[in-house]
Order: C-alpha cells, then structure tokens, then sequence
C-alpha cells in the first residue's frame, strides 16, 4: 500500500475508526461526528458518535490505541487454555492444524503411549519432511488461515525473497493476524520488499500493539521516548507489562527512577506483570522445562 504526497503531508488523515493512513487504495470521507473516516467505516462508527458533537480524530485513535488488551496476540493454548508464553521456544506450531501448542502439552502427549507420530491437537501424522509440511501450510492458506500465511512468509523472508514475504504477510495482515502486522513494520522500516515509509511503519506497529503484541507496544514505547513523549511511552509500556513483557517491566523501572512514572504505577504494573507471568505457568510447563534442563545437562 503506497501513499501519494499530500497524504504524507496530511499527519491527522488518518480513519478515526480503524486508525489507516489515507493513500491511493484507501480513500477517506468528510464524517460529520468525527472529520474523516475510509467510506467503508462510516457506516460501521457513525452510531457510536453524536453527529453535532464528535470526538477529534487524534482522541478516537488514541482511544483505540491505549486500550488494554485482554490478551497478548499469541491467546491461549487450545490443549490446556493457559496463556501461551511469549517465548517462542515455549511452545510449537504443527503444520497439519496450525495452532500452536505449549511446551507442557507437547510433553504430556509424548508421554502418552502410541502419540509421538501425531499431533496432539488434530491427531493427524506429524509430517517427516519440511516439504511435507510446506504442502501442509500451503492447504491451510487455500483456506484462508493467516497463521499459515505468516509462516510461509517467514519462509520467503528467511529465503530472501521479501516481495513475496511482503505479499503472504500482507495477506495475513488483512485477515487480523498480530505478528504479520509486526514483520511489516520491520519491512517498511527497512526498504525490505517495499519502498521504506515511516508512516506505514507506524500504522503496522500500532496494529500489531492494539491486537495484543507485546514487541510492537515495546516498539512504540521506544520510538515515543526517543521523541520526547514520555508520558505515552509509559502508556506503552505499563499495557506491554501487563502482558507479561520482560523488556518492559525493565524499562518502567528506570523510567520510575527518571520520574516519569510514580511509585503506584510502577507497583499496579508489577503486580500486573507477576499475575500475566503465574498465568502462563503451569504443572506441565514446568515439568517439560525440567526435563529439556535435564536432557542439555545429559548431552554436555
């Protein structure tokens, strides 16, 4: 999506219900209750707004924006329901479903006897090969799954090939997915695949926050301090925090000692960090940890 220069000089055109930068694929609309909006969202926002007395546009994206997450993007585990960790290495996708698995449920299946061929969430054959999988991922994206489309575009990237990286993660952008959105800023910011633009960067990574992702609100938090808005990058990071964001945490802390945050809020959001964190703990996590400790301590 490329935007013509008026648009770049334009910092408020910007639809007030889903928070896109105007451009030459979107097209925005004088809106009585709040200025400007894309013609497909009128319809859908015009009743949450008294028409003689509408909210700015910048107050409605900031609404949207400092919204609390229930979750992060990752959700639950379909096997146990716990939060899954924000570590990757904490749990695994399986090509057959795409749905990704904690650590603890994949130990738990392997311990069962006659599971270790399957997989513990479709009960289908684990496949042998990567190309088996990648037939797998490719069937999953003829049904529109954007998990599969994310994974298939890490593929190209990780192959070098960023304009159809750019195009599969597109895809699963539109179709919601937190982590495509994330992977798109990086492009933008980079000039990978696309020509570099700083304002799509920032509307991917305020996408990838709102749905949850607890890097791209760090990313925020970062880019808004770098900028001087201390206040709105503490916002960032207390709601990152609150999902379990190690990175975080860590900064609210030297942002309380450079007193931009007070000694209440650096303790809600501690106390909110510990709860995300005992979430994602479980019996079977940590039972799998000890196990892949063992097995590191066996092989060295």
């Amino acid at each position: 999506m490329m935007m013509n220069s008026a648009a770049m000089d334009e910092a408020d055109e910007i639809c007030a219900s889903c928070g896109v930068p105007a451009g030459d694929a979107i097209k925005l609309k004088n809106c009585n209750a709040c200025k400007l909006a894309a013609v497909e969202c009128q319809k859908n926002h015009r009743p949450q707004h008294n028409p003689r007395e509408g909210p700015l546009t910048a107050e409605l994206h900031d609404e949207l924006l400092f919204k609390q997450p229930e979750s992060t993007h990752l959700g639950d585990c379909p096997i146990c329901f716990n939060p899954l960790p924000l570590d990757p290495k904490k749990s695994a996708i399986n090509s057959c479903c795409c749905k990704f698995i904690c650590g603890g449920c994949l130990y738990a299946w392997k311990l069962m006897e006659n599971t270790k061929e399957t997989c513990p969430f479709c009960r289908t054959s684990v496949p042998e090969t990567q190309a088996e999988a990648d037939r797998n991922y490719m069937k999953r994206i003829k049904a529109n799954d954007p998990i599969a489309m994310r994974q298939i575009g890490a593929k190209r990237e990780n192959e070098g090939d960023y304009s159809a990286a750019f195009e599969y993660w597109t895809k699963a952008a539109k179709l919601g997915d937190a982590e495509s959105h994330n992977q798109l800023s990086t492009m933008y910011s980079k000039g990978q695949g696309v020509v570099k633009d700083e304002k799509m960067k920032i509307y991917h990574t305020e996408k990838a926050a709102i749905a949850g992702h607890p890097l791209a609100r760090y990313n925020l938090a970062m880019q808004e301090g770098g900028n001087g808005r201390y206040e709105r990058s503490v916002k960032h990071l207390i709601i990152a925090a609150n999902l379990g964001h190690d990175g975080s945490i860590q900064k609210l802390m030297v942002a309380y000692k450079a007193g931009w945050v007070d000694k209440e809020g650096l303790a809600a959001a501690l106390r909110a960090y510990q709860a995300a964190m005992v979430a994602m703990k479980s019996p079977q996590r940590e039972a799998a940890e000890a196990a892949e400790a063992a097995s590191r301590y066996t092989l060295s």
